[in-house]
């Protein structure tokens, strides 16, 4: 006990303690469980029985009834030969589905009428058949054969059950002593048989009381080539009642039901194998059971222990989560005053750590932010002095018109440059800036290329952030079309793909390697003539403001050109947080 942990004397304590419990209880309950499963199996048997018998007996009343009928309706007929007299039997005939014929022969055995009106078979004598025989034999007692192929008439081979009675009806006027006959299809009384099961073997099958003859079995055709055998001479021998009948290889539970009004014994035959639960089932059914209860000890004994370390597991877990980085957990304070206490001082620490660190994360941000927000208010000297340059030297060529536009486009520009010191403005604005950009660079260019813009106006209500299609437009004209000895065009065009706005910039120019591309995005490619902000500062931005997923593609191909594309959420001013930030 002294080397064993607590975990381990509690699990095989408990685990014992159950299995001796379960042990002395299965065995006080095997011998009332036996008893009952017995009891309740004759039970269900005979009911089954019972009630397959109630349903025979009742369907046989109800084919007698109207037998008596049809036999009443034909004996009252002043000629049974009369249309009149055929179409009130077709009538009541056709109030049930399985009557199969109607038949009234002299006792010379000749047809005095049939239904329906088929051609009976040239061989046929009637006076032979065992039907006509124990009609007349037995006059004014009706007479029910047992189940039968129909050989009355031609090319019909129906299993039926026909029902006789002696008759004297009147025959052109005169009176005649005969035979009435009906044949039902005996599929009904198949069918009330069959749907009765008795276990998955079990079965039920129907005996004539006074000959012993099977009139219904589920395996008839076994029976009949003597590949199984039934105990009919015990089933005999009963009325009602069950029993066990061993005399075969398999015990079976045989219960036993009388039909009073057609002389028939329902046999219900069930297996006793399947009937009662074996010894060596149940065996089986306790081992599992035993297997089960002690996982499941061991289980609930193992969480049992486990409740007092689990609390110190848990925040040791907790420490090595830290240790990878990972800030955003919190140690429940479950378990004993002393852990919870511990927990809480844990969670305090974490807390602090977290809040410390967003504040150094708050602070680069901001820093970042404000040096982007620095190069972006930089308006390029160089680009400034060529462009009065060029305004000089048209004034000097008295190209007024041309002066007026350039500065024009030239203060517009700088309108929205230094705008009201926001970061983001509207689309429309954005397009405005690049439009009036590309009229200088046009101007100092003397035509070497020009520019189309095609834009939805849905789009042009959006937000962006500023001057973020002013260094692609400059990135074209120095490394695609300056370079490049004919004339050129970029394409700028603004769309909506869904949620999210796609501007795109293209040219014609000498296009570029993939090489170049990844320099161009990681500001090693940028030109000193550049504007200062570049293409890496337009991606930072994008990705800065809009998040990772955003941001600038590039397709390009050698003398075919450029098209970036800019990928961003539309977002309005009252998306953004004050106007400046989504």
């Amino acid at each position: 006990m002294q080397r064993r942990s607590i975990q381990f004397i509690l699990t095989m304590s408990i685990t014992l303690f159950s299995i001796f419990i379960i042990l002395l209880v299965s065995g006080v309950l095997y011998g009332r469980f036996s008893a009952t499963a017995k009891e309740n199996a004759f039970r269900n048997s005979q009911q089954i029985v019972d009630q397959v018998s109630y349903n025979l007996e009742n369907y046989v009343e109800v084919t007698s009834d109207l037998f008596s009928m049809l036999h009443h309706a034909i004996g009252q007929s002043e000629d049974v030969s009369s249309d009149a007299m055929r179409k009130q039997l077709e009538s009541m005939m056709s109030t049930r589905t399985d009557t199969v014929a109607l038949a009234l022969f002299d006792d010379k055995g000749g047809v005095l009428l049939d239904l329906p009106n088929v051609e009976l078979k040239d061989t046929l004598q009637v006076t032979k058949e065992g039907w006509f025989r124990s009609a007349l034999d037995t006059k004014g007692h009706l007479s029910i054969s047992l189940p039968h192929v129909q050989n009355l008439y031609k090319q019909q081979f129906r299993w039926v059950v026909s029902l006789s009675k002696s008759i004297t009806v009147q025959h052109n006027g005169k009176q005649v002593h005969g035979v009435l006959l009906m044949d039902v299809n005996f599929n009904t009384i198949d069918e009330l048989s069959e749907r009765i099961s008795l276990g998955q073997k079990g079965y039920v099958y129907i005996l004539d009381e006074s000959a012993g003859n099977i009139v219904y079995h589920p395996q008839l055709e076994l029976i009949y080539a003597n590949l199984k055998e039934e105990n009919v001479e015990l089933a005999l021998k009963y009325t009602y009642g069950s029993f066990i009948d061993e005399t075969a290889e398999e015990a079976k539970m045989i219960s036993v039901q009388t039909i009073g009004n057609v002389g028939w014994k329902v046999v219900g035959v069930s297996f006793m194998d399947e009937v009662m639960t074996t010894s060596s089932e149940l065996n089986r059914s306790m081992t599992k059971l035993l297997i089960a209860l002690a996982l499941i000890v061991f289980l609930l004994s193992s969480l049992v222990a486990s409740r007092i370390s689990r609390p110190i597991r848990r925040l040791e877990l907790s420490m090595k989560s830290v240790e990878r980085g990972d800030f955003n957990l919190t140690v429940s304070g479950e378990g004993p005053l002393e852990i919870k206490h511990l927990a809480d001082r844990f969670n305090i620490m974490i807390g602090t750590i977290k809040q410390l660190m967003n504040r150094i994360v708050t602070e680069q941000e901001s820093k970042r932010k404000y040096e982007l927000e620095a190069l972006q208010a930089q308006i390029n000297p160089h680009f400034l002095y060529n462009t009065l340059n060029t305004v000089v030297r048209m004034v000097g060529m008295n190209k007024n018109e041309e002066v007026i536009k350039t500065i024009t486009a030239l203060s517009k520009l700088f309108r929205i440059s230094i705008g009201k010191g926001k970061s983001l403005i509207t689309i429309a604005d954005e397009m405005e800036h690049a439009r009036n950009y590309l009229i200088i660079q046009q101007m100092r260019f003397k035509n070497k290329f020009d520019f189309s813009f095609d834009m939805q106006e849905e789009a042009l209500s959006f937000v962006t952030l500023k001057l973020i299609i002013q260094p692609l437009i400059e990135n074209a004209l120095m490394h695609g079309i300056e370079p490049s000895v004919d004339k050129g065009h970029i394409a700028v065009s603004v769309k909506l793909d869904g949620s999210e706005v796609v501007i795109k910039v293209s040219d014609n120019g000498l296009g570029m390697p993939a090489e170049q591309l990844g320099k161009i995005l990681s500001g090693t490619a940028v030109s000193s003539k550049g504007s200062g902000v570049g293409v890496k500062n337009v991606q930072e931005r994008i990705r800065l403001y809009f998040g990772d997923v955003y941001g600038l593609y590039f397709e390009s191909e050698l003398e075919v050109g450029t098209t970036v594309t800019i990928r961003f959420p539309a977002l309005t001013h009252k998306q953004t947080e004050g106007g400046d930030r989504p």
